[in-house]
């Protein structure tokens, strides 16, 4: 600027000195104006260079406080790089720790089917046990009857036989009787034996013998006397020694039959009360546990448990009493939605207590909720996860239980017709913002 105006005064001296010399004043006013006209062409150019160089100034403070302002963002990049390689190592040592704890629990999955395969082959060899023991007990008491019946039919046989053997003796002693009366008739009349009374009675065996007729009412006389002696079983002692010893085995079976019917009832007694006291303690423990979670997921109130319907644990029926706060004791089925919802949630969670499983899936179930419940639920599951061996997978489309789990499975369509399964480590993510 300043070699400018040396010229313009320059030329200025040299427009005056041209001035003098030139007599024609118009000209040197045309001249003058020229030379405004090319002085206010000079200052504009003077102008816009300054606004330049101002422009440039500007810039370059601006230039300089982008570099300082990077020259801190690199630094605060460079920590966090350094952060970032921290939280890198500390990842790596939880999925070392994590990888060792999959180890760890990779056989537990085995042991437990192992376990379980042994108690299911307990179960089945129990039932089988049981249903050997209902069938010999079944047998038992079809050979009980069978015996009863044999029983029954052999005093009858018994009976009959003593009876016969009665007649037959009655028979044998009228016979003998008889005999008797006719040795003593023809010793009375004819004072003789009966081998004697032929020649008693002067008939020569060779003789004819007496009118037929006579003969005849003679025999149809001693086939009577005959007839009423009876047919005489010799074998009737020894038919009734063999129906005693069949007998007396028959008592043997039924005594040892009443006594297996006896120890398979103790068996199944000892089944049942050991069925009844497994199962009472059981209810307890759930029922504890019940009456504590309800408290925990509605703020307050009171539930519990009971068995209805019979006196006897394995064969009664189980009824939920609640009674939220402000609420008088009911049953469930007189609840709203999320009071039953809630209610079935901390039986569920008293279960998993009691028999904590690997892993739990809740469907949808704080549908039904408010957000207040739904931050208890939340809690709850939280302090379930963290105490115990039990994994929660949570089915949800509610925000807050969204915001409140590890990570999070999702499928989201980022072009249309492509579907795309998204998974967000909520805890790395904090852990990142937290180090950043």
């Amino acid at each position: 600027l300043a070699g400018e105006r040396e010229e313009l005064a320059a030329s200025q001296g040299q427009a005056e000195a041209e001035r003098r010399d030139l007599p024609d004043l118009a000209a040197a006013k045309a001249e003058v104006q020229e030379l405004r006209a090319t002085l206010a062409e000079r200052r504009s150019a003077l102008s816009e260079a300054q606004g330049v160089r101002d422009r440039l100034l500007r810039e370059a403070e601006a230039r300089a406080s982008r570099l300082l302002a990077i020259r801190d963002e690199r630094a605060s990049w460079e920590s966090r790089v350094g952060s970032a390689r921290r939280h890198l190592a500390e990842l790596d040592e939880r999925a070392r720790a994590a990888q060792a704890e999959i180890d760890a629990l990779a056989e537990r999955p085995a042991a437990l089917a192992a376990q379980r395969e042994t108690l299911a082959e307990s179960i089945a060899a129990a039932a089988d046990k049981r249903r050997s023991a209902a069938d010999a007990l079944a047998r038992g008491e079809s050979r009980l009857a069978e015996a009863d019946r044999a029983q029954k039919a052999a005093d009858k046989a018994v009976a009959e036989a003593r009876e016969a053997r009665v007649r037959a003796e009655g028979g044998v002693d009228q016979a003998r009787a008889t005999l008797d009366g006719v040795v003593e008739r023809a010793r009375e009349r004819l004072e003789c034996s009966l081998s004697e009374v032929l020649h008693h009675a002067e008939l020569d065996p060779g003789e004819a013998l007496p009118e037929r007729d006579e003969v005849t009412r003679t025999l149809q006389r001693l086939t009577k006397e005959r007839e009423g002696i009876g047919a005489v079983n010799l074998r009737a002692e020894e038919e009734a020694a063999e129906l005693e010893e069949r007998i007396a085995g028959m008592r043997r079976e039924r005594e040892d039959l009443t006594a297996a019917i006896a120890r398979l009832r103790q068996g199944i007694g000892s089944l049942n009360r050991e069925g009844r006291e497994r199962l009472l303690a059981a209810f307890e423990q759930v029922n504890g546990h019940f009456s504590e979670l309800f408290v925990r997921l509605f703020g307050g109130g009171r539930a519990h448990l009971s068995l209805t319907e019979s006196e006897d644990p394995l064969a009664a029926g189980l009824e939920i009493m609640a009674s939220p706060p402000g609420k008088r004791l009911q049953v469930m089925s007189l609840l709203s939605g999320g009071e039953q919802t809630l209610t079935a949630l901390a039986l569920l969670f008293a279960v998993f207590l009691t028999n904590p499983a690997p892993i739990c899936v809740l469907d949808e179930v704080d549908a039904p909720l408010d957000d207040a419940n739904v931050d208890r639920f939340c809690s709850l599951v939280s302090e379930l996860a963290a105490s115990g061996d039990t994994r929660f997978l949570l089915i949800t489309h509610h925000r807050m239980t969204m915001s409140r789990v590890d990570r999070l499975f999702g499928v989201t369509m980022s072009e249309r017709g492509v579907s795309q399964l998204v998974s967000v480590d909520l805890r790395a993510a904090e852990e990142l913002r937290e180090a950043g």
